[in-house]
């Protein structure tokens, strides 16, 4: 795959000030397809049009501020992520940008597109387990004829899940492309406009296996791909 990167193919990841074991394995997920890094702290001020590609990854709960509700649950947020990022994924929509989110990352673009979350999924859960899973085996439901689909080549999967909110209102211009057996929202998708994905499980965590890999490489091929396009039609 990296043969196939145009020279100078660099994703932003976007994250807290000090970088975890979630970070760093995304950023090894995304070289072994061939891309760059760039890291991006809460207040940075990076400049997007350098960037091919944005990936939002997990870490503090979303505000409840910003979707109309107040704190239910004794949370550490931080209003300067939240900010950065809300910036991040309006630059990348004016460029065009493909950008994944995960965990907090997918909650983050519902939010951003209007929508809103449940601050506490765990006493609602029926038929799923109430503690957090590191290895895969969180049943997800794919639907069927969506690019997550096509990546995943299943129609059930299985994933890990380190996450107590979920998606709650779906935002604007966005779709579900997975659930878990309690019907919470897995995925989301862009409907229209960019490559825009988001994931409430953790993919850099499950490299060793084909499935949860091909999303890195499918959105590093989508970023290459638009990078050629933009040359191209560079006078």
């Amino acid at each position: 795959m990296e043969e196939q990167s145009p020279p100078g193919l660099t994703i932003g990841i976007s994250g807290p000030r000090r970088r975890g074991p979630a970070q760093r394995l995304i950023t090894l997920a995304l070289r072994l397809q061939g891309a760059r890094t760039h890291y991006i702290r809460p207040g940075a001020g990076v400049n997007v049009s350098l960037l091919d590609g944005l990936v939002l990854s997990g870490g503090t709960h979303v505000q409840p501020e910003l979707y109309g509700q107040h704190p239910m649950v004794t949370a550490h947020y931080d209003k300067r992520r939240d900010e950065t990022d809300q910036r991040l994924l309006v630059e990348a929509e004016i460029l065009n940008l493909p950008v994944l989110g995960i965990c907090r990352g997918a909650q983050l673009i519902n939010v951003h597109r209007g929508g809103s979350l449940c601050q506490n999924v765990t006493p609602l859960r029926q038929n799923t387990r109430h503690r957090p899973l590191l290895l895969p085996l969180q049943t997800v439901k794919v639907v069927d004829h969506t690019r997550l689909s096509q990546i995943m080549q299943a129609p059930v999967i299985g994933a890990n899940r380190i996450h107590s909110q979920a998606i709650k209102k779906l935002g604007k211009d966005l779709r579900v492309v997975a659930v878990d057996n309690d019907l919470f929202v897995q995925a989301i998708e862009n409907t229209r406009g960019q490559w825009l994905m988001g994931l409430q499980w953790h993919p850099e965590y499950l490299l060793y296996h084909n499935g949860h890999r091909r999303i890195f490489r499918h959105f590093v091929d989508e970023a290459c791909r638009l990078k050629m396009a933009r040359l191209s039609a560079a006078p």
